[in-house]
Parts: structure tokens; C-alpha cells; sequence
């Protein structure tokens, strides 16, 4: 792909800005304009671009990099490359396509896992938590989920925000699909009070993890 094909990207996804919606999401940490469904169909458009994507990202521009996570190949990366891409990701909703597009469907996800899970910086650490998540539910085999409720336990309180949602879905995942957990689970997010009042739109789940945990489990019954 030439550069100029970057370009033409580029200025479409400049056509495509919307000043209020870049207002809405400026309130949720995200610095761009565009519509994602808008942005889903100029992906779905280009196709899998793998060099085209890697050009994107490298543009730094949060739709471009949005855009580059929908068109790439998620096997095509290298564990440093995701790594060196999820430290760059300071916007939310990057740092979570990342990993939930790209990491998640890649063959380093456990050992981003790990490595990310103990790192110093709560960002980085966020998405180690949110790839625990998904092994608590998809794939728990190995996992020590006593250990994990004890980390939990003793640090979610007090995590910084993106960190602690991480954390908190991690809790509510152990609490619904391993029931010989749940009592603990439940009685953890009792003590620890974690987003109890978080503000939830009707017909929508509490992420209260308690609330979460029975809501779930109800539906499942």
C-alpha cells in the first residue's frame, strides 16, 4: 500500500467527522468524530489490509487507529509489536478494540496476559484483567481462582478506574460461571461496595458485581 492510499483514508475519515459527536466522546477520554458504524462500513469496504493497518496505527490519530484495528490480521502481529500498540492505546475505546479485536483473536494473548497482569502501569495492567476475564469464562483450566478472588479482594478498592472496571468484571465472571466461587464473589463485591451506585440505564445490567452475579444467574436458570 502507498502512501497515498493512506491519505485518501485519511481524508475520508476527515469527511466523516462530527463535531458533536467528537463532544460526546471527548467525555469518555476518546478524541475523534466519527460515527463507528460509519467506520465499520468503511471497513468493511477496504477489506483485510494488513500493511494498511500497520500505516494507520502509525498515523497516532485515534479514528485511523480504530479503523486499522477492524481491517488487520490479528495473527499477524508479533507479542512485542501488541505490546508496544497497547502501551501507545491511551484512548479507551483503542485500548479496548485492541484487545478485545486484536489480542483476543491472536496466538499471544496468554502471555500478554501474564505479563500485562503484573505490570506497574494500571492501564497496562487493565487489560491484563480483562484477558483474565475472558479465560475465567472461556478457558479456566489452570487457572487459580481462590488466588485470583484473593488479588481481587485486596486491591480492587482501591485500583484506579479502568483498572478496577478490569478487576470487576474478573469478579463478577468468577461469581457467574463457577458456582462453587459464587458465594465469595458475591460477598467480596458486598464488603468492597465496588461501583454500587454506578449509574445504569434501564433494562440494563448493574455492574455491581453482586447484582450482576444474581441478574445473570437468574436468566441462566
Amino acid at each position: 500500500m502507498t502512501e497515498t492510499t493512506v491519505a485518501e483514508v485519511m481524508a475520508e475519515l476527515a469527511a466523516l467527522e462530527d463535531p458533536k459527536m467528537r463532544e460526546v466522546n471527548e467525555k469518555h477520554g476518546d478524541d475523534h468524530g466519527v460515527n463507528l458504524g460509519r467506520l465499520r462500513a468503511l471497513a468493511k469496504r477496504l477489506k483485510t489490509q494488513q500493511e494498511l493497518a500497520r500505516r494507520l496505527w502509525a498515523t497516532g490519530d485515534t479514528a485511523a487507529r480504530l479503523l486499522a484495528l477492524l481491517i488487520c490480521r490479528p495473527k499477524a502481529f508479533g507479542r512485542d509489536e501488541l505490546d508496544a500498540m497497547l502501551r501507545e492505546a491511551r484512548t479507551p475505546k483503542v485500548h479496548d478494540w485492541l484487545v478485545n479485536y486484536v489480542v483476543k483473536k491472536g496466538s499471544h494473548a496468554e502471555e500478554l496476559r501474564l505479563a500485562w497482569s503484573a505490570d506497574p502501569d494500571p492501564v497496562v495492567a487493565s487489560a491484563g484483567w480483562a484477558l483474565t476475564a475472558e479465560r475465567v469464562v472461556k478457558k479456566p483450566e489452570g487457572l487459580d481462582l481462590a488466588a485470583l478472588l484473593d488479588v481481587i479482594e485486596a486491591e480492587l478498592k482501591d485500583a484506579p478506574d479502568r483498572l478496577q472496571w478490569a478487576m470487576n468484571t474478573c469478579l463478577a465472571q468468577i461469581g457467574i460461571t463457577h458456582a462453587e466461587h459464587r458465594a465469595r464473589a458475591v460477598d467480596i463485591g458486598e464488603r468492597l461496595e465496588v461501583l454500587k451506585d454506578y449509574p445504569t440505564p434501564p433494562n440494563c445490567t448493574s455492574p455491581f458485581a453482586p447484582t450482576w452475579i444474581a441478574e445473570v444467574v437468574r436468566r441462566q436458570r
